[in-house]
């Protein structure tokens, strides 16, 4: 018989009450706790969450939830303007020296996330992917100089509140 140990936890009774909210998360009189006693475990976390979907095939591609981009010579074009999580991958093309920049703005302010700068003439691809999230009244700004050209894909992973949105 193993020793229980009861944890008192707000984050933990928070994330049961999302996880499980039918039944009730961690309700009034009942407490978490933890065992020494080893049991087996039937991980039902998607569905609980509502999806069925294991999550590297959530993070597919598909027609419908691709959207294309292709910047050069270009600067401050909007590519997302949606809130959400996205992920955002394809490669920086360079012909000539110059710059590629991604940035986040609100509209007044402009931060640089991701920049590529040339400083040479010769021909050059640099991949890139990563996951940004958008807030409302935020977007997700492109922009390169003449020589350079940014081609990609962006992806919603998950809607403002961290729901998974399908393929």
């Amino acid at each position: 018989m193993g020793q229980e140990f009861f944890i008192n936890s707000q984050e933990l009774e928070d994330k049961i009450r999302q996880l499980l909210p039918s039944q009730g998360g961690a309700g009034a009189g009942f407490d978490l706790s933890a065992s020494t006693q080893i049991v087996p475990v039937i991980d039902l976390t998607e569905s609980a969450a509502g999806s069925n979907v294991r999550s590297d095939l959530q993070t597919a591609l598909s027609f419908t939830s691709s959207t294309t981009f292709d910047v050069s010579n270009a600067t401050d074009t909007a590519i997302i303007t949606n809130t959400g999580y996205f992920r955002i991958f394809g490669s920086v093309n360079t012909t000539s020296t110059g710059f590629a920049n991604f940035e986040l703005t609100d509209g007044v302010t402009q931060k640089r996330i991701i920049g590529f700068n040339s400083q040479t003439v010769n021909i050059l691809t640099d991949p890139f992917d990563f996951i940004v999230f958008i807030a409302a009244g935020q977007s997700l700004l492109a922009s390169a100089s003449t020589g350079c050209t940014l081609l990609g894909v962006t992806r919603q992973l998950a809607d403002i509140d961290g729901n998974l949105v399908n393929p």
